[in-house]
């Protein structure tokens, strides 16, 4: 009913009394056929008759009397208005830096559009659901540098992560070593409860003068976690292979992606291996490490209620007077 909307009755089980009211009209019918007097005549041409509307009303006390208890049994069913609010409070924030590899071989076409682009779609819906997180990225091919430091600003490295494309401006290569140890740089001096890299690759460790296993044994230090991704199909992939007048040529390529080292640097730091073939298990990855990387939010609920048997109690009152004034003035005649 519209009229009880956002109201809660803290005893219910008192509106069971409302039983009584078809009981009471059973009786009340009953009583007033047992009342009336019947007198057989054969005419009444010979008595004069004023027409009254009054007695035909006479039943309103009894209606007057149903609602009022009906307003009582309502009122011991304690009526209340709540108002909720809520505040939510962060227990336990999480830094996440990606490491993201944009070596020339992250244009090959076994995802689609390509490596890099699958990437950083998948990439962008991972940013958008962790709201109550600091992220932070890092690019790195031959050598590897801070795209974003770890920032709340999910607009920054949103924007950051869109301009991620493959250039001839840093050196060529795959320095995995590198991309790992520059992550654990950004994440050393945060305070967060939990500190994750997610390095991503789609190569073999070619360049670099960082060691990868010294670089975990860096993130194992600082209590950092990494998760690893292997990214390519297995076999052959279209991959950029020259460039002619500017433009990239491709030719099929054999993946080749150091799954071993990628394993044990996610073993070593707490942390676990994927392998991405396709787009769809890119994206079914990302969605694991966002479940396995909970921030803790704890919600806090205010509740304000307000009485409302009062004005049913002053209501019941006013129709039980306003039946005893009809009874002892207007209808003192007929009842």
């Amino acid at each position: 009913m519209m009229m009880f909307e956002g109201v809660d009755f803290l005893d219910k089980q008192f509106f069971w009394l409302l039983l009584l009211l078809p009981i009471a009209i059973i009786w009340y019918v009953l009583k007033h056929n047992k009342q009336t007097a019947e007198l057989k005549i054969s005419s009444i041409n010979g008595f004069k008759v004023t027409p009254s509307v009054l007695p035909k009303f006479r039943h309103l006390l009894f209606v007057l009397r149903l609602l009022a208890l009906a307003a009582l049994i309502t009122a011991l069913a304690r009526p209340r208005s709540v108002d909720v609010s809520t505040k939510t409070k962060t227990t336990r924030g999480i830094d996440i830096v990606m490491a993201i590899d944009v070596s020339a071989s992250m244009l090959a076409k076994d995802l689609k559009p390509n490596r890099l682009e699958a990437l950083k779609e998948v990439a962008s819906e991972f940013i958008e659901g962790r709201p109550n997180d600091r992220i932070g990225l890092v690019e790195y091919a031959g050598e590897s540098y801070t795209k974003t430091p770890i920032t709340s600003d999910k607009t920054i490295v949103l924007r950051s992560l869109k301009s991620i494309e493959y250039n001839t401006i840093i050196e060529g290569g795959t320095a995995i070593g590198m991309g790992l140890a520059t992550a654990v740089n950004r994440l050393k001096d945060s305070k967060a409860k939990s500190k994750v890299i997610i390095l991503l690759t789609d190569g073999v460790n070619n360049s670099g003068f960082i060691d990868p296993k010294i670089a975990s044994e860096l993130a194992v230090e600082f209590g950092i976690k990494t998760y690893t991704i292997g990214l390519g199909t297995n076999g052959m992939a279209l991959s950029p292979v020259s460039m002619l007048n500017g433009n990239l040529q491709y030719g099929n390529v054999q993946v080749e992606i150091d799954e071993e080292l990628l394993k044990e640097i996610a073993a070593a730091t707490g942390g676990k291996y994927f392998r991405a073939t396709n787009n769809e298990k890119l994206s079914e990855i990302y969605d694991e490490i966002n479940k396995l990387e909970k921030t803790e939010v704890e919600e806090f609920k205010f509740y304000n209620y307000q009485e409302l048997f009062r004005p049913l109690v002053l209501l019941a009152g006013l129709l039980l007077l306003l039946e005893v004034l009809l009874r002892v003035t207007i209808f003192r005649s007929f009842v």
